[in-house]
């Protein structure tokens, strides 16, 4: 089965208070779903069209595994500490098998 993955590439980062509200809850929320941090918020060069701001990359087992983890409770809890604070491109993908 192939796995799925959070990518998470930060365009502005407005509000950093509400950032790290958002770490507190959504790093266990991400746990408690099976998810393991591959990346978060290292070094990035950018190329063509993309922005060298904070990427995440987190990889669960399967892809609706990844999509169940994103409607959880818990992360819906941390979206909402969240809120307006950044703005980021946040996708789901399947991984090859």
């Amino acid at each position: 089965m192939a796995k799925g993955y959070w990518v998470s590439a930060y365009r502005t980062i407005t509000d950093p208070e509400k950032l790290a509200a958002y770490n507190k809850l959504a790093g266990p929320a991400v746990e408690a779903a099976g998810g393991r941090r591959l990346a978060r918020g290292g070094r990035v060069v950018a190329y063509d069209a993309g922005i060298a701001e904070r990427t995440v990359l987190i990889e669960f087992d399967s892809f609706d595994q990844a999509v169940a983890a994103r409607a959880s409770a818990a992360y819906q809890e941390a979206l909402a500490a969240l809120a307006d604070g950044v703005e980021r491109d946040f996708r789901i993908i399947e991984g090859l098998d």
